[in-house]
């Protein structure tokens, strides 16, 4: 199970904590935004499953860079309507079946499959 607690001190700032690492999330710039760790969940979630790919595959992947865009909507309810992900790979050229093959690979990363899935959220308070 994965578990995240989130304190506030009364600011816009927000420690993000799990397991023995923090991070700040903070609306006014002074740490990245809300939206911008769930885009860098799904840009690190889609680097791992790079990498597992490149392993199983034998390609050697020394360097890539994957850039993640979205804009909220403009009418409510305020979301993300489309999101863009990019990946760019240094001093490799890949043939379009194995581009196709790793982007197929990529979409079983779990943060893609919870996007995909509208999963419920309960939200309680105690």
């Amino acid at each position: 199970m994965y578990h995240v607690d989130i304190f506030n001190k009364g600011d816009s700032a927000f420690r993000a904590k799990s397991k023995d690492y923090e991070f700040v999330v903070d609306t006014k710039g002074n740490g990245v935004t809300p939206p911008d760790t769930l885009l860098a969940s799904l840009g690190t979630c889609i680097g791992v499953y790079i990498r597992k790919y490149s392993e199983g595959a034998r390609l050697k992947i020394d360097e890539f860079k994957i850039s993640v865009d979205a804009e909220f909507s403009k009418e409510p309810p305020i979301c993300f309507k489309e999101i863009k992900v990019n990946i760019e790979f240094k001093g490799l050229e890949l043939q379009e079946l194995r581009k196709k093959a790793l982007i197929e690979f990529i979409k079983n990363c779990p943060i893609h499959n919870t996007f995909k899935s509208n999963p419920l959220i309960e939200v309680d308070i105690l």
